[in-house]
């Protein structure tokens, strides 16, 4: 299961590195890398893979997010998503993405995310980070 993770991690890096791509670092006590493909003006489905961990307690989420409000400078977005590894649950992403440079290819951004648990308990994430936007040219 890892390994087929990893390995549509990567396939989702290669085929969509044409096309209006993200990649983004979240740090946290749960930190992770993500990417994400933009569909239209609204929609952001991100494949996110946890880091500074094993690979034996890799974790991932698959999240689709909404921006609900757009300018130049920010995005406001949130959504919902299923973690697996380490907190399997219903992740609930909330967040600000910033684009405070002239050129909007890199930015910063923070999030909220509260998890619940299948099994039980729940967490919530907070995290800050930078993206970077391969924009079409």
């Amino acid at each position: 299961m890892k390994k087929l993770l990893i390995i549509a991690f990567f396939g989702l890096i290669s085929v969509s590195s044409y096309s209006q791509t993200t990649i983004t670092f979240h740090q946290s006590n749960l930190p992770f890398l993500g990417v994400n493909y933009q569909f239209g003006e609204k929609f952001i489905p991100e494949f996110r893979v946890g880091t500074d961990t094993f690979f034996e307690t890799m974790s991932a989420e698959l999240v689709a997010n909404y921006i609900f409000t757009k300018t130049d400078r920010f995005e406001f977005y949130g959504g919902a998503g299923l973690r697996v590894g380490a907190f399997d649950g219903v992740v609930v992403p909330i967040g600000l993405n910033i684009y405070p440079f002239e050129q909007k290819d890199f930015g910063f951004h923070i999030e909220g995310a509260p998890t619940v648990a299948f099994d039980d308990g729940s967490l919530f994430r907070g995290s800050f980070g930078i993206r970077y936007r391969f924009n079409k040219n």
